[in-house]
């Protein structure tokens, strides 16, 4: 399983219904506030990484790419 089918994997098990081809996932509802910081969690165990206060932005959250993006920065 490459990163990206991770990720959209950990969306799909934290958040009904998900949509992980969308590239607004904040915009469209998706992922709210509360869904983020579960995400966090989920993503640092995954990948062994801390993701810093500073990461956790609309821009960050708004696609699988995005998110792919992000945690590539702390590996």
């Amino acid at each position: 399983m490459d990163m990206k089918e991770k990720i959209a994997t950990i969306l799909k098990e934290n958040i009904a219904g998900v949509d992980t081809e969308s590239k607004a996932l904040v915009d469209e509802g998706y992922i709210t506030s509360l869904a983020i910081i579960q995400l966090v969690s989920e993503l640092d165990i995954a990948f062994d990484i801390e993701i810093t206060f500073e990461a956790i932005t609309k821009e960050n959250f708004n696609s699988v790419e995005a998110i792919e993006k992000m945690v590539k920065e702390y590996l």
